[in-house]
């Protein structure tokens, strides 16, 4: 059971790996002629975070998604790493 787990995590982390990656590789070419398109996507989630003030301990609450053409190429690329090792 506990590899099953190991596997799942180390599955995870190279997923989100790919994510941040893609989307680092996604930021620096969007000013570069001809790679511009990696840079296309969309942003989605909570524009404006929720605030839950109880007087002892006060939550911001938020979360915003940015996914662009890189980052999915990303999440490829490191699944079939991942798919080798």
């Amino acid at each position: 059971m506990a590899v099953k787990d190991r596997g799942r995590i180390v599955s995870i982390l190279f997923i989100l790996a790919g994510l941040v990656i893609g989307g680092l590789i996604g930021n620096f070419a969007s000013g570069i002629n001809g790679l511009g398109w990696l840079a296309y996507g969309e942003e989605f989630g909570l524009r404006d975070p929720i605030i839950l003030d109880l007087n002892v301990i006060t939550l911001t609450l938020g979360l915003t998604i940015r996914i662009n053409i890189a980052s999915i190429i990303g999440v490829i690329i490191s699944l079939v790493v991942y798919r080798k090792v």
